[in-house]
Formats: structure tokens, sequence, C-alpha cells
């Protein structure tokens, strides 16, 4: 996977899948979100250009990809 960036919100959200299939997102609290993302293979972006926005995004497409495959 090519380097990770705030920005890719939807590959962050696919990677998140992947890694934690049976987590429901919903119940996942920013601070975890954001530690897990900083964590993914790939991932090559500053951790302090994040913000609320990005994290409540990334949060809402993995939702969405959890609801897609359950």
């Amino acid at each position: 996977m090519p380097n990770l960036t705030w920005d890719n919100l939807e590959d962050i959200a696919l990677a998140l899948y992947d890694r934690f299939p049976d987590q429901d997102p919903s119940y996942i609290r920013f601070t975890d979100l954001h530690k897990w993302v900083t964590e993914l293979d790939g991932f090559g972006d500053d951790p302090k250009r994040s913000n609320e926005a990005k994290l409540e995004a990334i949060q809402m497409a993995w939702l969405e990809e959890y609801r897609e495959n359950q």
C-alpha cells in the first residue's frame, strides 16, 4: 500500500477494517482511532495533522465498510 496520509480517508478505513474486521467502529474512542491509524502499515503522515473532523470521517467510512460486510 502506498504511503497513507490523513487525506486518504477511504484507504485508511479499508485498512482498519482489514486489520480489525470484527470491531464495530461505532464504539471506538478518537484517541484509540488516532493511535490505530498512525500504527497502520504504510501510514506516513504527521500524526499531529489529524483533527476531529478527519477522525470522524475515517470512523464513518470504516463504519460503512463494517456494516456492508456484516
